[in-house]
């Protein structure tokens, strides 16, 4: 299976998760009304499911740092929200070239959510990418 097609996998299980919020039993309900049987695409959920998991609280500071005044989690989209949580995860924590991470999610938010949504990711994830020095730049702040 080709890595765009596992992330569009992870993302949906974000997305189902920030739904339902029944993390434990999600997973193995999603591997199986998905068919999944790649073990290295279960092994890619399982590692997508933690990492969001267990950092969450940083994930979510870093979205609300990089909101426009005015703006909360609440507001955004759970939609939005997965994307940029799956982001967020695959670039802080497992040092994915952000231009891949972002581009990535911008191409899923063109297939599943509004048409401002891929402008509102890129524009958090670009600001996420200075605030965690993540492009490689000298940062001043």
């Amino acid at each position: 299976m080709q890595r765009s097609a596992m992330r569009e996998l992870a993302f949906k299980l974000v997305y189902e998760i920030e739904i339902q919020k029944d993390e434990d039993e999600q997973l193995e309900i999603f591997i199986e009304n998905n068919d999944i049987t790649d073990e290295k695409v279960v092994e890619y959920l399982k590692d997508i499911k933690k990492g969001i998991r267990e950092n969450s609280e940083e994930i979510n500071k870093l979205i609300e740092n990089n909101l426009k005044e005015n703006w909360s989690l609440k507001r955004i989209s759970k939609i939005n929200l997965s994307l940029i949580k799956l982001a967020i995860y695959e670039m802080v924590y497992k040092n994915l070239p952000y231009k891949i991470a972002i581009n990535e999610v911008v191409e899923l938010a063109k297939k599943y959510a509004d048409e401002s949504a891929p402008i509102f990711i890129n524009g958090i994830l670009a600001s996420v990418v200075k605030e965690k020095n993540l492009d490689g730049e000298i940062n001043e702040n």
